[in-house]
């Protein structure tokens, strides 16, 4: 029988005392213009299985709103029985940096009420550190029969129109999960314009751990002040942004932590709402307001 999952955050010691095969393990880690499978292969927690977030996890870029758009749930539903993974099998997503990547796999099994949680893993070396140990070479997963593929819920997600609306009605707080630099438009290294949605506020995804991302996750009580301070008292009275939907995941994730579920993620994020170049933009570290 399947161990239950103590919550959306697993620890090391609790994935250490289960059994290899009672959840899947998934590998989320992000190698742009790499090879996953040559990264996955060199060394991955026990039994994991990987998955590519631009190959299993997206769309082609601007298929869809921005960079990374949601994968039909057709696409993503047989993508998980290839990964071995059935309805009734908890998961465990891990990367390599801090969560941000991960929590997108384990945002589109949440939101479509499969059992999932996010491995607190700053890095894996904190796995070496907690006593597990690495395995090589790649994982053959078992294809199983049963994942119902499920309708990516229009209640948690949102589009350009809908946080336009949000911002300019203040009917919600948008949260851009960019670095500061980025957010302030000092530097934009990927998208073609810099800047930030005007009105949005700033919540760097690093912010979610301590010790600027290097250490462990807040804990829930801290996690709730960070973002009452942004002004989010009621998770379905956010949205969650960032450069194109990935790491605004770990946004909502540290939202649920924080016992303020319901945040809706804007898919297409910055990457969407600077394809439309007519959208007005802000810069610096004020928020800046959102025209009528």
């Amino acid at each position: 029988m399947a161990p239950a999952l103590p919550g959306i955050s697993v620890s090391t010691e609790w994935l250490l005392d289960q059994r290899v095969g009672d959840v899947v393990v998934a590998d989320v880690r992000w190698v742009p213009g790499g090879s996953v499978a040559e990264v996955f292969e060199r060394g991955h927690l026990p039994g994991a299985i990987s998955f590519d977030l631009d190959e299993d996890l997206a769309r082609p870029a601007f298929d869809g709103p921005g960079r990374h758009p949601l994968p039909d749930p057709a696409t993503f539903a047989e993508a998980m029985r290839a990964a071995g993974i059935g309805d009734d099998i908890p998961v465990v997503a891990y990367d390599d940096v801090g969560g941000w990547v991960a929590a997108r796999l384990w945002w589109m099994l949440h939101v479509t009420d499969h059992p999932v949680a996010l491995l607190d893993l700053p890095s894996l070396d904190a796995w070496a550190t907690a006593g597990g140990t690495l395995e090589d070479g790649p994982v053959a997963p078992q294809p199983v029969s049963v994942f119902t593929e499920r309708p990516w819920p229009a209640d948690r997600l949102a589009d350009a129109l809908q946080v336009r609306a949000a911002l300019v009605t203040g009917s919600a707080t948008v949260v851009d999960a960019r670095a500061g630099e980025r957010y302030r438009g000092d530097l934009e290294p990927i998208d073609p314009v810099a800047g930030h949605i005007p009105g949005s506020v700033n919540a760097p995804w690093a912010g979610n751990r301590e010790d600027d991302g290097e250490g462990e996750l807040l804990s829930p009580a801290l996690m709730r002040a960070r973002y009452e301070t942004l002004g989010v008292h009621q998770g379905d009275r956010a949205i969650a942004s960032c450069g194109s939907g990935v790491t605004a995941a770990f946004a909502v994730f540290a939202m649920e932590l924080a016992g303020l579920p319901g945040a809706k993620l804007y898919e297409g994020s910055w990457s969407d709402w600077t394809h439309d170049r007519s959208r007005p933009i802000a810069t610096g570290p004020e928020p800046g307001r959102m025209p009528d």
